[in-house]
Order: C-alpha cells, then structure tokens, then sequence
C-alpha cells in the first residue's frame, strides 16, 4: 500500500466531506446544535449500507428485463441510484432531525439534508478509497478523491440541498407540499442521476470530459446558494 496508512487514508477518505460541511456551515447564521450535526451526518453514512444493497438488488432486477445498455444505464443511475440515495439521505434526516426542536426554522432542513449527503459521501469515499488502495498506487489512488472532492461529494450536497430547498419551501406553502417535495425529490434525482450517466459513459473517455461537468455543477451551485440566502430572509420574515 505504498507506505500509505490506513488511519491516514481514512483521514483523507473523509476530508472532502469535511471540507464542504464546513463550507456550507457557516452560510448558517443560527448555527445547529453541533451533537445534531454529527447525528444527521452519521445516520447518513449508516444509510449508504443499505442503499449498496438495494442499488445491487435493482440492477440485478433491471438486468432482466433486457433493454439496450445506454437505456440499461440511464435508467439504474436515475432510478437504481440517485432516487434511491436520495430518498434515503431524506429518510435519515426525517429520522435525526424532523421531529427534534433544534429544528426551529424551515431553512434547517436544506442545511440537515446536505449534512446527511456529505455523510453518506463521506462513507462513499472510504469504500472506494479502501478498495482502490489495494489495486492502484497512492498517487492514483489521491487524485481520485481529488476529482471527487470537486465532483462526486459537490454533486451529494448539491442534489440533496437543492429537495431540501423545495422541501423547506414545502413548509411556508403547506397547500403545495406535497407537490414541492415531489419536485424537489425529482429534480435532485435528475441532478444526480444525469451527471452519473454523464460521467460513466463520457466522462471517462479523457480528462477533460472528466472535468467538464464540474462548470455546470458550479452554476448550479451558485443558483442553489442564491435561493439559500432568499430561503433565509423568506425565514426572517415569516418567523420571530
């Protein structure tokens, strides 16, 4: 393993998580409650095990039904992986947080629901990472959690802060909540998934394909971040 340990490369398997916890951390002028945070951010690693699973069981089910790869391909990574991981990072903050008081304002549910997806990266990445060490050398192995860092873990916070924007919208227009929470959960889906499909079947062919991605999801980002700072205000306004 190349003189890499392997507290050293947890370590590293985790930073990017981290790093963009603390990131979206601080756009929160009423910090949550830091067991809170490190509660919502475990229950979404716990919920990666039993997506590896579910994941497994429906390509294996899709898999019978025959169709064409790039069809094959689509639909597992929209519906076999991203509906499936999103819904579960929401299914792990209603568990850790919905219910408990520290969740005073309606903007906390888009912070909670990135916190559960940088968990759930963060398990994601000690995976690969552990599995990779043992085939490829370490530089290798770095530069892939690089190109994650700025890839696969935005992708995680992103598609989940976005159904938990339409989500805390949801509770201001309790007449549309079902419908915003439907479509918050479609469009990360879509988010998710399509930059999934994107990466397997183009991505790989050079670097740049690799990286091209990464422009949109910044745009994206920053689209996300904007309605963040309205979602506050929206908070400020309605609320004592």
């Amino acid at each position: 393993m190349a003189s890499v340990t392997y507290p050293l490369l947890f370590l590293f398997a985790i930073a990017p998580s981290l790093i963009w916890l603390a990131f979206y951390l601080r756009k929160d002028a009423h910090p949550e409650p830091n067991r809170m945070i490190l509660k919502v951010f475990l229950l979404g690693a716990f919920i990666a095990i039993p997506a590896i699973y579910l994941e497994t069981f429906l390509e294996e089910s899709l898999s019978s039904f025959a169709l064409p790869r790039l069809a094959f391909l689509l639909v597992y990574f929209l519906l076999g992986i991203a509906f499936v991981e999103e819904l579960l990072k929401y299914v792990a903050v209603r568990i850790g947080a919905l219910s408990n008081p520290a969740l005073d304002e309606p903007v906390d549910v888009m912070i909670y629901m990135i916190v559960a997806a940088l968990g759930f990266a963060a398990l994601e990445n000690i995976l690969l990472l552990f599995g990779l060490i043992k085939i490829y050398p370490a530089s290798d192995v770095f530069l892939v959690n690089s190109i994650r860092f700025v890839q696969a873990v935005f992708l995680h916070a992103l598609a989940s802060g976005l159904f938990g924007y339409f989500l805390a919208l949801a509770i201001f227009r309790k007449r549309h909540a079902r419908l915003l929470a439907i479509s918050g959960l479609v469009l990360a889906t879509l988010l998710h998934g399509l930059f999934n499909f994107y990466i397997f079947t183009i991505g790989g062919k050079n670097f740049f394909f690799l990286l091209f991605p990464i422009l949109p999801l910044l745009l994206i980002g920053i689209i996300v971040s904007r309605e963040f700072r309205r979602l506050k205000l929206l908070c400020n306004k309605k609320l004592p």
